[in-house]
């Protein structure tokens, strides 16, 4: 059974869409960085647009570029909680800090479960599942310090440009990694096919000798 999880859960230019979703942490996390003034009211345009533009990301490459049919269910779903809470923070960006906490909580709590539970399920496969695993843990992580951290809004809104240069980081390296990793995947390929044809030769002895 473990032979016939073989094939991989993405597809070859799955890298593409961790680069594209770090080239828009890149922007934000930028404006952030330099901004003096860290208001509730910057942080819920800068969330906005970021969350806007990932997810319209997601919807768009999910289908092309994952295998599995769990796993574009997971990403579409994850694209569209983001387009739907960017879409609110742009459309109350006057909310004041305490919508600012709430939009982005609600956000990280669900697009990190999400995540999550996608590396859990392929976690026999290190690249996708470990990619997954960072960036779920990341956003739940953030939700989680929203939540207990002192309602400070220079303190909440730099924290959420700390946690888009941390995707902006790690997502190329996880990208390039799955790029660079994907011709040793298909070399080893017919090796894991090939037990998986056999089972069934395996198999028909032992119901004779039951016999």
């Amino acid at each position: 059974m473990a032979n016939a999880q073989a094939p991989s859960n993405v597809g070859p230019r799955y890298w593409t869409v961790l680069v594209g979703r770090a080239l828009i942490a890149v922007i934000p996390a930028v404006i952030i960085t330099f901004n003096r003034e860290h208001s509730a009211q910057l942080g819920l345009i800068v969330f906005g647009a970021f969350a806007l533009a990932s997810g319209l990301l997601l919807v768009l490459t999910g289908p092309r570029t994952l295998t599995v049919a769990t796993d574009r269910s997971l990403f579409l779903i994850h694209g569209v909680v983001s387009m739907i809470t960017g879409a609110l923070a742009l459309g109350f960006h006057s909310g004041g800090h305490g919508f600012f906490l709430f939009i982005v909580s609600v956000w990280g709590a669900v697009t990190g479960f999400l995540e999550i539970y996608a590396g859990i399920r392929v976690r026999k496969r290190p690249l996708p599942a470990k990619d997954w695993l960072f960036t779920g843990v990341g956003g739940a992580v953030l939700a989680l310090l929203f939540l207990l951290l002192p309602p400070n809004p220079v303190v909440s809104v730099g924290l959420f440009g700390a946690y888009l240069v941390f995707l902006a980081v790690f997502l190329p390296i996880a990208g390039l990694s799955l790029k660079w990793d994907a011709p040793r995947l298909r070399r080893t390929a017919p090796a894991n096919i090939a037990p998986a044809n056999t089972a069934p030769a395996n198999t028909a002895p032992n119901d004779s000798d039951s016999l």
